[in-house]
């Protein structure tokens, strides 16, 4: 009986283990997905030939291919014979923070003559986010965060993760399809005093509405009188204009008029770098020995989340930026990218007024970057993805990166149906209508003409 009872306590105590152990994470829920991985895992599981993928914030070319820069090409044939030891990693990083801080506040500025610049490597925008979130979290622990509305989805998610409370200031205007000028003016002059502030300096994410010069010089100085902190995310230089200097202008105007600023760089974009998440955060100080003392925090910050980051990125970006001859190359190559993009609107929008829609697009060639806040709304965006097979986030935000000759008529005559058709009834497919055999409307696809006219959209 003893026996038996041991065997029997111990079949208990086990169960009673396993019990615990599966518990132990019953309470986990899936977590919310991301917009903009929802959207490419939709386009991914599509099996349609002829699937559009407008979600990806990252450059594609003509063919709707990734590109890797002739930049990055030079540099990779210039430092492939390095060493990346260990006691190489500080110098290649210090010099990858020299040069991204001439980048976007000038090669000549006085803050980078008299070293007032704190700067760390960081895992490209996204990481440079974080780590100024937790700095501020650090050292002003009851601020908030006062982001634009909208602003990139995950900038909200960063600042919450490290529990800095946001709040939203007005920036687009739906109806103009522009910036709502008066409103942002308003909410930051109401914000309290010492605030921070997200800005996109250029190419905003997602509208592409960008503030004009002097917009820029009024917004500074409303900040100076509030005495507001603004911190820059710089994700997408040289995509608005095609030329980094002038990209850089609202930063150059928030210093010139005596700013602290922060700013987190990301070449995930304009260097074809997506992969390597190269990525830089530099805050201004008031001299040299501030400088020091804010670099030693955010250094001790990142330590305790990945230590550095992979070297191979930093020193590619660090040659692209320092070599003038491979420099030069990756100028023209950003200016290209640009022009693409440019080029894309613009027949986009011709597309969509050839085609006599009733909707006025120009606010497709009037915004900037490398998205387009078309405008259209979530039933619109559902019935793309559902009867065209073309996919972009629920916002109508649409990556001009993802458009090109061959399917930019596609795109039109599809937004041009969801658009103009009775939104309270289901969309009716006239089967003969939608089989390509005009060899007009969607030639753009690319097939042959045989094989176009055998191809039923009507799905």
């Amino acid at each position: 009986m003893m026996i038996i009872s041991r065997f029997l306590r111990r079949g208990i105590s086990t169960a009673s283990t396993c019990a615990t152990r599966r518990s132990w994470w019953d309470h986990v829920t899936p977590a919310p997905k991301d917009p903009i991985i929802a959207v490419t895992e939709a386009f991914l599981a599509d099996p349609f030939p002829y699937k559009i993928n407008l979600g990806v914030g990252a450059y594609r070319d003509d063919e709707g291919k990734p590109v890797v820069l002739q930049c990055v090409r030079e540099a990779e044939g210039k430092i492939a014979a390095s060493n990346f030891l260990e006691s190489t990693s500080t110098a290649v990083s210090s010099k990858f923070v020299e040069e991204s801080a001439k980048l976007i506040y000038g090669q000549d500025s006085n803050v980078i003559k008299e070293r007032r610049f704190a700067g760390i490597p960081a895992l490209s925008g996204t990481g440079a986010c974080r780590l100024f979130a937790e700095f501020q979290k650090r050292f002003y622990p009851e601020s908030r965060i006062y982001l634009p509305d909208p602003t990139w989805s995950n900038h909200r998610n960063i600042w919450r993760d490290v529990h800095v409370p946001d709040r939203t200031f007005r920036y687009y205007h739906p109806d103009s399809k522009s910036l709502n000028f008066v409103a942002l003016m308003d909410d930051i002059k109401n914000a309290p005093d010492g605030s921070f502030f997200l800005l996109h300096p250029c190419a905003h994410n997602p509208t592409g509405v960008d503030p004009t010069n002097e917009q820029w010089r009024e917004i500074s100085s409303l900040f100076k009188a509030k005495n507001h902190f603004p911190f820059f995310d710089v994700a997408y230089q040289g995509f608005a204009s095609g030329d980094v200097e002038r990209d850089a202008r609202a930063i150059r105007i928030f210093l010139e008029d005596g700013h602290s600023i922060g700013c987190a760089q990301s070449f995930a974009k304009n260097m074809g770098l997506y992969g390597h998440r190269v990525g830089c955060l530099s805050v201004l100080c008031n001299d040299k020995i501030q400088a020091m003392a804010i670099k030693g925090q955010l250094q001790q910050i990142s330590n305790t989340m990945y230590g550095s980051p992979p070297i191979h990125g930093i020193s590619l970006a660090s040659k692209i930026l320092s070599d003038p001859d491979i420099k030069a190359i990756w100028l023209k190559e950003v200016k290209v990218m640009a022009t693409r993009i440019h080029r894309m609107r613009a027949i986009l929008r011709e597309a969509l007024e050839r085609l006599g829609s009733p909707l006025n697009w120009q606010h497709i060639t009037n915004q900037v970057g490398m998205f387009c806040f078309s405008g259209l709304n979530r039933a619109e965006v559902y019935l793309l993805a559902k009867e065209f097979h073309i996919y972009m986030t629920p916002d109508g935000r649409i990556s001009m990166a993802g458009v090109t000759t061959k399917n930019v008529d596609y795109l039109a005559n599809s937004i041009h149906e969801v658009t103009t058709c009775d939104q309270d009834a289901k969309i009716l497919h006239n089967t003969d209508a939608y089989r390509i055999n005009t060899d007009i409307r969607f030639t753009s696809l690319g097939a042959s003409k045989s094989r176009a006219r055998g191809m039923n959209l009507s799905l």
